[in-house]
């Protein structure tokens, strides 16, 4: 069977492939000039000039168990192949 056979539905396919994308393309551009520059207009510049605390990654980033206040770490290191429900996770011994 040839697929000139399927002409009508890959029409239609690629129809709604085509506005799918018009709108993706639509939303990125709307998105970067609508709210990516602006914020490099506003914050970026503010912290750049100094007008603002800079940013720092370690605020944002999360903490292990170990560096959060109050918590004793029992088991740092621990040993064995732990409590898994199934024998499928590869400690095969």
């Amino acid at each position: 069977m040839m697929l000139s056979a399927f002409w009508p539905f890959y029409q239609f396919i690629w129809t709604i492939f085509f506005f799918t994308m018009f709108l993706v393309g639509f939303w990125c551009i709307f998105m970067f000039f609508g709210l990516v520059i602006p914020m490099w207009l506003t914050e970026g510049l503010k912290e750049y000039f100094g007008k603002v605390k800079s940013f720092d990654p370690e605020q944002i980033r999360r903490k292990n168990i170990y560096e959060q206040e109050g918590v004793e770490v029992i088991y740092n290191e621990p040993k064995g192949n732990g409590p898994f429900l199934h024998d499928s996770h590869g400690h095969h011994h």
